[in-house]
């Protein structure tokens, strides 16, 4: 017999959060998140409950979870789009359209509950997270903080009339190239006009707060734009800070004005994929002995930007390929062997032409979907 619990209290956060486990214990390619950190995510003190709401349900079948979801109202959204659209996530089922279906009735619900006539997922809260559902790059373990899918997932949401709003890309790139010419050039006309840094440590409350404006400037007009608010990108950045080194972090200044910036993440994924989620009793022992002396050969970058008002000039690809080379030279010699650039959005011509300069090539696509919930 089916049926679907909400998430009330701690002992049902903890069954929410150990889900995936009794979907993907056939997929070799999942990576077991860790436990703290998912229900520490979902923790009331996290800055981001300061504007966004959420509910969660379990799906059982004769006692055994058989899949959940999350449904969430993002007030920042809201105030920026005025639309009435809420959020689903943390979407995981077993291949079963009843089961799907059941989970979407209750989130659905919910959101017409709270005001809104519109969906839109799978998001892990909201769009400066975990964003999208796989539908191409099955075959590979998924970069750190990126989502991963078994194949039906697309198939199930779409049948219960979800339709496509946006999609996004993973791109992979070998850090240890030769810079073609066109590069050189454009980083030869800004020499002496950047001056490239890496994040002061000793300031790190105003570095953090420098890429948060040109992050919020940069990235204003992209589709589904929600500014990141102070608090919540200072807790952010600091936890960054721990498991980076200052070099990965890099932004350019032109006259002493931050323009640009770029983060470069050790893939932990490659770290934790053995530990099933759990730091103890010895997991946490092994990932600090990994990182100091087996440092992960991946890495991902997942944020970057360029001040707007340097889009479509000559000068905007050079501030781009400038904070990439120089954190790329920081890549290169911690040993790091591949970097995915996540996620892009399938309309930025502007990255996609510069992935192309550096001989990248397109490892994964993630999906948004959208849906009426007023029927039409």
């Amino acid at each position: 017999m089916l049926k679907i619990l909400a998430v009330e209290d701690k002992k049902q956060l903890s069954e929410f959060v150990k889900v995936p486990w009794y979907i993907y214990q056939s997929d070799k390619n999942w990576v077991p998140p860790l436990l703290l950190e998912r229900k520490q995510a979902l923790s009331p003190s996290q800055g981001i409950f300061k504007h966004l709401i959420w509910k969660g349900w379990v799906a059982y079948e004769n006692q055994t979870p058989v899949g959940r979801i999350s449904a969430q109202v993002d007030q920042a959204h809201l105030e920026q789009y005025n639309d009435h659209t809420g959020f689903f996530g943390n979407f995981e089922c077993t291949d079963d359209i009843k089961v799907a279906t059941e989970l979407f009735r209750v989130a659905e619900n919910w959101l017409k509950e709270q005001g809104m006539n519109s969906a839109r997922g799978p998001f892990s809260l909201n769009i400066n997270q975990e964003v999208g559902l796989l539908v191409e790059g099955f075959d590979t373990p998924p970069y750190f903080m990126m989502t991963h899918a078994p194949k039906y997932y697309g198939k199930l949401i779409e049948q219960l009339s979800y339709k496509k709003s946006m999609d996004m890309f993973a791109f992979l790139i070998n850090p240890n190239f030769e810079p073609p010419s066109f590069m050189t050039k454009l980083l030869a006309k800004l020499d002496g006009k950047v001056k490239l840094r890496a994040i002061d440590r000793k300031n790190a409350n105003r570095d953090l707060e420098v890429i948060r404006d040109i992050f919020n400037d940069a990235w204003s007009e992209n589709w589904g734009f929600v500014p990141f608010d102070k608090e919540e990108f200072l807790a952010i950045g600091k936890e960054m800070l721990m498991l980076v080194p200052a070099d990965f972090i890099q932004i350019a200044e032109i006259d002493r004005e931050p323009v640009a910036f770029i983060v470069l993440l050790p893939n932990l994924n490659e770290a934790i994929a053995d530990l099933n989620g759990r730091l103890w009793p010895t997991g946490l022992f092994k990932l600090i002995r990994r990182l100091k002396f087996g440092y992960p050969s991946t890495g991902r970058i997942p944020l970057m930007g360029v001040r707007r008002r340097f889009h479509n000039t000559r000068l905007g690809p050079g501030l781009a390929l400038s904070v990439i080379d120089a954190v790329r030279t920081h890549a290169v010699n911690k040993g790091i062997t591949s970097v995915e650039m996540s996620w892009v959005l399938e309309n930025n011509e502007g990255m996609k032409t510069i992935v192309d300069i550096l001989g990248g090539y397109q490892s994964k696509r993630y999906r948004v979907y959208d849906k009426k919930l007023d029927g039409s």
